[in-house]
């Protein structure tokens, strides 16, 4: 184990999940590793995940040239690399660097195995605990505080921000994914929604507006606020902080609700929470069709079916009872619908 000080460059430069599924490494290093001072290398357009973390001490952004950002990571004087992402463009950093380094295993034969042939030999390890083997040498253990997620007060949603059907309470449902494999059809989502039966904020990006409002135009104003475009992602974050408990599919938001420890219900498409990255120490349901021998699919993601007939959302059944929002709000926010 080492005592004197040292500077780390952590690498990840995609996405919204992953880069929050490092957090646990962010942390432990910088609280157990004496006088340990931390740069996170990511993209550019992750650096909201990063500026606001009190233990990362600079963040350094790739906007485009791999060569200008490797001249100003050598600036530096680094005396390890922790690489999370373990890609092309990680491998020629190090190289260029040459300083020592560990390296995130990605499990990719594996994970071919498991999507190709079905045969699962991935270890029962979450992703996190995966990330945190690359300290083990500097005598870092995982101190089992989960995920960090740190919202600049610039970004905190009030409550007055939302309609005053859901300032009582509310369910979030992270509706986006980043691929069409990995969401439910609207017409689902539309049955989900009338499932709960509780005021909803559906969250997402831009391109999920048009899902949303379709969802608001089936149920109403009374039941839905789409805010799909409407908030940054720390914004998004603030409003999954704020909510009862949280829907989610297997998305970078449903991350973020983790590391609030919400109570999460994770919809599982073409991926399985097998591969690792389900929600992280908190309470959470998995809601997937078990019965189909094509999942998963992808690791990742298509933009349709292969098999087409995409039955792992359109035969997805929705057996929950979400005994816990029944101690909410009283019917005055509450809209009569089919029983639960």
């Amino acid at each position: 184990m080492r005592t004197t000080p040292a500077k780390f460059l952590i690498i990840r430069f995609s996405s919204i999940g992953d880069i929050v599924l490092t957090t646990p490494v962010i942390r432990c290093l910088k609280q157990q590793v004496p006088g340990a001072e931390i740069h996170y290398c990511t993209k550019r357009s992750f650096q909201s995940l990063i500026d606001s973390n009190p233990y990362v001490d600079k963040g350094i952004y790739l906007d485009g040239s791999l060569n200008d950002l490797i001249r100003q990571l050598r600036t530096e004087r680094y005396d390890y690399i922790i690489d999370l992402h373990n890609n092309l463009r990680t491998r020629i950093i190090k190289l260029r660097l040459a300083v020592p380094s560990r390296s995130f295993d990605k499990l990719n034969w594996e994970k071919w195995l498991y999507v190709q042939f079905k045969v699962n030999t991935m270890p029962p390890l979450h992703i996190v605990d995966r990330y945190l083997k690359t300290t083990e040498s500097f005598g870092v253990v995982n101190d089992g505080k989960g995920l960090d997620y740190f919202i600049p007060y610039k970004d905190i949603v009030e409550p007055e921000w939302l309609p005053i059907t859901h300032r009582r309470g509310f369910v979030a449902y992270a509706i986006g994914g980043q691929h069409h494999t990995k969401k439910l059809p609207v017409a689902r989502m539309i049955e989900l929604c009338r499932k709960i039966n509780y005021p909803m904020v559906l969250l997402g990006g831009k391109e999920d507006a048009a899902a949303g409002e379709e969802v608001l135009q089936a149920l109403g104003d009374k039941l839905i606020y789409n805010a799909c475009g409407k908030y940054n992602l720390n914004q998004s974050a603030s409003i999954l902080q704020q909510s009862a408990l949280v829907f989610s599919h297997d998305t970078g938001l449903m991350h973020i609700a983790a590391a609030f420890r919400k109570k999460i219900y994770a919809i599982w498409g073409n991926t399985t929470p097998q591969l690792g990255m389900y929600p992280y120490k908190t309470n959470f349901v998995s809601l997937e069709n078990k019965l189909l021998p094509c999942r998963p699919c992808s690791k990742i993601g298509y933009d349709q079916c292969p098999k087409g007939h995409f039955n792992c959302m359109n035969e997805l059944r929705f057996d929950f009872d979400l005994k816990e929002l029944k101690r909410g709000p009283g019917p005055s926010t509450r809209r009569t619908g089919p029983e639960r």
